[in-house]
């Protein structure tokens, strides 16, 4: 038995609304800034970031984008995934802040059955975030293969 759906389950234009959210803290962006060895001062410099028009940090965008992602795994993929393929138009158009909380809905773009391997498709998803006051703060297209229930 797994969380995730086989390729058979998904239907285009399907939504889930993900019940799982997370509130960022400043620990994770800090240490997710400096693990992926990124210096940006906008991420882990307070006094710069106070003189940013943001006013503070602002939360690393490919945290942001690993967090949306993996919010929506266990109501969509979780052990059905066999290879992520690609992320396609991705864009941030607002910015995500310490102690903002994401919830995430994902949307099935399309699907279909591998030309080559019988036992595997593809599908594209769009996965989109908000914030606590719902401003959209992230969204992506992910394109992944995922097993097949016949197969």
């Amino acid at each position: 038995m797994v969380a995730g759906l086989y390729l058979e389950e998904f239907v285009v234009g399907q939504v889930t609304r993900h019940a799982l959210t997370r509130t960022v803290t400043e620990g994770d962006n800090v240490l997710f800034s400096v693990m992926t060895m990124n210096p940006q001062p906008l991420h882990i410099d307070f006094d710069y970031a106070s003189k940013s028009e943001w006013g503070k940090p602002l939360v690393n965008s490919l945290f942001t984008l690993g967090l949306m992602i993996g919010i929506s795994v266990h109501d969509t993929t979780l052990g059905t995934t066999i290879a992520n393929l690609g992320m396609t138009e991705t864009t941030f158009p607002h910015p995500l802040f310490h102690g903002d909380t994401v919830h995430v809905e994902t949307e099935v773009i399309s699907v279909r059955e591998s030309k080559s391997r019988p036992d595997r498709g593809i599908v594209e998803f769009e996965h989109r975030a908000f914030n606590q006051t719902g401003n959209l703060v992230a969204r992506c297209r992910r394109q992944a293969m995922i097993k097949k229930k016949t197969a």
